[in-house]
């Protein structure tokens, strides 16, 4: 009996070790409004691929990212760390001209050679890696992708590009951005969304012999609004510019219906991890027309701190090894994803400071305490701290216009997120002793 219970052990012990560590895509949305999908709360829009996630995942619904614009919130993501900690305080550089082609010559911004991203983690794990879609941080030597842990890289550098004719028209002179390992590639007239997906699916395929991560940096819904012509006669009764965002929202949710299909249909989607967010909230920007995006009872919008610069869609999804269909109102960021996938995945952390915190158990239980005691975010002369409920921002900036900002002392803000999550009031003045807590709490300055 004895030498059968110890066979038993042995044979399940193994079985264990062989099951293979599971694949990881991060997909990241880019200008993605706060409520801007049917399971986030909008009513007007048709996002079937990202509703699927969510009931076969875990959706927050207090999910921040680090920062309420693309680089810094990028780099976060990647490396764990606050993005001004991690030398990405703002947005990367523009993308370089046709004249700049030798790149290995060239020096200039971006995420510094001396952190450690997800990719560097994985790689170092036996993962395959690859980078597709955007980046936007840094395309001199030390700062592409090739150079933080990623194996392969298609996409392109700079903050935005025509989906058709890969072009970066702000900012000029125009410049062509579209690279496929630091080399220039043309595609011409290709829609660059279904590029990325191509890449994809060729780049799994290729690679499914091992375990793989893949940033998944899809462009969408960020500006130009270049949405598919279906979706634009679907949207026609929608208000202007809702109806040119919500074609580009839509068109976005299908390239997530192709490619979990594709991971269904080669038997891949039960051993990976597919993680979805948006990078910042939506843009009022003169070439987001002004708008678009929805950030529900949020106040705020991208380059904001309040709430709707940064509280973001958010799902995790692991058929099988996570619960489906189920919602999580902790407080939880963009840093966790780091420390969360390295233990979901067996693999070592990076041996340096993180600012994220492994959110595992929170996956696993609704009433499981958030690991967060204390958020930090800055952006400018903005910074904000957010505490349980409250939360305290300097200079405040309300992008979205949706009120004027009630200044109080030295431009302070104060909310309570619970009470007042759309921080429609400044209740500086009527908590002095919160107030001057949080005031002694900014954004730490090093490690």
């Amino acid at each position: 009996m004895i030498r059968l219970f110890v066979f038993c052990a042995l044979l399940l012990a193994t079985s264990f070790a062989a099951e293979p560590r599971p694949n990881v895509i991060i997909i990241v949305t880019d200008d993605q409004g706060s409520i801007d999908a049917n399971c986030y709360g909008a009513k007007d829009l048709v996002t079937p691929g990202v509703d699927a996630l969510a009931a076969r995942g875990v959706r927050f619904t207090q999910f921040y990212s680090a920062a309420p614009v693309c680089s810094p919130s990028r780099a976060a993501l990647l490396t764990g760390r606050y993005p001004w900690l991690a030398g990405m305080p703002q947005n990367g550089p523009a993308p370089p001209s046709e004249a700049d082609d030798q790149l290995d010559k060239l020096t200039g911004p971006g995420l510094p050679a001396t952190e450690v991203t997800m990719a560097t983690m994985f790689r170092n794990a036996g993962y395959n890696t690859a980078h597709i879609g955007k980046w936007h941080l840094g395309w001199t030597e030390g700062h592409r992708p090739l150079d933080h842990g990623f194996d392969y890289s298609f996409g392109f550098m700079g903050g935005c590009i025509d989906n058709y004719a890969h072009f970066s028209y702000w900012g000029g002179p125009n410049r062509h951005d579209l690279w496929e390992n630091n080399q220039r590639v043309h595609f011409d007239g290709r829609y660059f969304p279904d590029l990325i997906l191509e890449k994809t699916e060729t780049y799994i395929r290729a690679h499914r012999n091992k375990p793989f991560f893949i940033y998944f940096a899809i462009n969408m819904p960020h500006y130009p609004y270049q949405g598919d012509a279906k979706w634009l006669e679907r949207y026609k009764n929608l208000p202007y510019p809702r109806r040119q965002y919500a074609a580009f929202v839509s068109t976005l949710d299908e390239r997530i219906q192709k490619l979990t299909k594709f991971l269904d249909d080669t038997g891949l989607r039960k051993n990976t991890i597919l993680i979805y967010q948006s990078d910042n909230g939506h843009s009022t920007e003169e070439r987001a027309h002004f708008g678009g995006g929805n950030a529900g009872p949020y106040r705020g919008a991208k380059f904001s701190l309040f709430e709707g610069g940064i509280r973001l869609p958010a799902i995790i999804s692991w058929p099988g090894h996570l619960p489906q269909g189920e919602v999580r109102a902790q407080i939880v960021h963009a840093c966790d994803w780091m420390p969360t996938l390295a233990e979901l995945c067996h693999v070592p952390l990076p041996q340096r400071p993180l600012h994220g915190q492994n959110i595992l158990p929170v996956i696993q239980s609704s009433t499981a305490p958030t690991p967060h005691e204390t958020l930090h975010w800055k952006q400018g002369a903005q910074w904000a701290v957010r505490q349980g409920a409250w939360k305290l921002l300097h200079d405040p900036q309300d992008t979205a216009n949706t009120n004027k900002v009630d200044l109080f002392e030295q431009h302070w803000f104060l909310a309570n997120t619970d009470l007042d999550p759309g921080e429609s009031k400044n209740l500086a003045s009527a908590n002095p002793e919160i107030l001057n807590r949080l005031r002694s709490l900014p954004p730490p300055e090093k490690d």
